[in-house]
């Protein structure tokens, strides 16, 4: 198996560089006709997120609608992807930043109670502590 790094999932979602773009649509065709499933890390996720909403400026519901439909993609298989859905779910019911809500998220699914914090906007979500 391969797997991916933020800059092709970027290239797939904002298409800014045309030769990019239509590279990685050849390599997800071709995955697709050779029944190949590519990994995506989590931490490529957290990326995507932060370089649409912080380069792109693309706003938040339509960063979590783009990786909402990437994992609905059957040659894609996204590491701790009930953790990534736990996220996109209470993402839009809240505020709070996105990449802090799916290290929230990625650390309760592995088993932890919370996330010690400074960031006294964060400790505003469940997740969360904050520290003083």
């Amino acid at each position: 198996m391969k797997a991916l790094d933020t800059n092709v999932l970027v290239r797939f979602l904002v298409r800014d560089d045309k030769r990019q773009a239509e590279t990685v649509y050849k390599i997800f065709k071709q995955a697709e006709s050779d029944k190949e499933v590519l990994f995506v890390p989590l931490l490529v996720v957290l990326e995507t997120v932060w370089v649409l909403e912080s380069v792109y400026n693309i706003p938040r519901q339509e960063v979590l609608d783009s990786i909402n439909e990437l994992i609905l993609m059957p040659i894609l298989e996204f590491e701790e992807q009930s953790a990534i859905l736990s996220f996109i779910a209470s993402s839009r019911e809240t505020k709070i930043d996105l990449s802090d809500l799916l290290i929230a998220h990625s650390a309760r699914f592995l088993g932890c109670q919370c996330v010690l914090t400074f960031d006294k906007q964060a400790s505003s979500f469940e997740l969360f502590e904050l520290l003083r």
